[in-house]
C-alpha cells in the first residue's frame, strides 16, 4: 500500500483569515515558527499562501513610501528600473492577508500519494502545501519535512511490504532502508519486475540487485536498415 499525503500531513495547521491584518500575519508566523501559511476565507476554503516574502515586500520597496534618505537593495533597484516590479509593489500596498498572499494557492488532496506531493512541490518550488478536501475546505498542510517521514520505516517494515508484493519469489535483505534482491528467479523478466517493485515501496533508499535467472525471455528488438 502506497503511503499517502493523509499518512504525514499535519492536522494543527496554522492559516489566517483573508481579512487578518499585517500584523496578525507576521506574528503568527513568527510565533508558530513557519515560513508560510495558508489563506482562507469565511469557510475556511483555501484562497492563498502568504509568506515572509510576502511580507518582506513591504522592505523591499520602502523608498516608495519613505523617500530617497532609504535605499533598497540592489535588486529592488534594478526592477524599478528595468519595470518588472510584477505583483512585489502590488503585495507591498497590502495591509491584509488577502492583498499581501499568493494566489492561488498549489495544494493537494489527502487521498494523493506522498510521491505526486514531491513532484508537485518541486515542479512549482514550495516548501508546503496546503491539503483540502473536494470543497477546497484546509484539512491539513504537508511539508517537505512530512514526506521524509516515510524513510523512518523500520526495515523489518520495509521487508514485510517487499515480500507481500513479492511472495515465494527472491531473497529479501533491508539494512538502512537499503535493499539487496538476491536469488535465482525463472523469468530474466521476473528479476526485472522484482527490482521495479521493490524500488516503488516507500521507504526504500536504494536497491541492489544481485538477481540471476534460469532463463532470458526478454527478447531485443532487431535493428532495422539498410548499409
Amino acid at each position: 500500500m502506497r503511503t499517502t499525503v493523509q499518512d504525514v500531513m499535519t492536522t494543527d495547521v496554522a492559516a489566517v483569515n483573508e481579512k487578518a491584518s499585517f500584523h496578525t500575519v507576521a506574528d503568527l508566523l513568527i510565533e508558530r515558527g513557519v515560513s508560510g501559511v495558508p489563506v482562507v476565507d469565511d469557510d475556511n476554503r483555501v484562497l492563498g499562501v502568504v509568506s515572509e516574502t510576502d511580507l518582506l515586500a513591504k522592505e523591499e520597496f520602502k523608498e516608495r513610501y519613505y523617500g530617497d534618505a532609504y535605499r533598497p537593495p540592489l535588486r529592488a533597484r534594478l526592477r524599478h528600473t528595468a519595470g518588472s516590479e510584477g505583483s512585489g509593489y502590488r503585495k507591498a500596498q497590502g495591509e491584509t492577508a488577502g492583498a499581501l498572499m499568493t494566489s492561488p494557492a498549489r495544494t493537494t488532496t489527502p487521498d494523493a500519494s506522498v510521491v505526486l506531493a514531491a513532484r508537485r512541490m518541486d515542479r512549482y518550488g514550495v516548501k508546503r502545501l496546503p491539503v483540502v478536501d473536494d470543497g477546497g475546505r484546509l484539512v491539513g498542510i504537508v511539508s517537505r519535512r512530512d514526506l521524509i517521514k516515510v524513510f523512518l520505516r523500520s526495515d523489518g517494515d520495509i521487508e514485510r511490504r517487499i515480500r507481500d508484493a513479492l511472495p515465494g519469489e527472491p531473497g529479501i535483505a533491508v539494512s538502512e532502508g537499503v535493499v539487496t534482491l538476491s536469488g535465482v528467479l525463472d523469468e530474466h523478466s521476473h528479476a526485472i519486475r522484482a527490482v521495479r517493485l521493490a524500488e516503488n515501496v516507500d521507504g526504500v533508499v536504494a536497491v541492489h540487485d544481485e538477481l540471476s535467472w534460469k532463463h532470458d525471455d526478454i527478447v531485443e528488438m532487431p535493428m532495422w536498415g539498410g548499409a
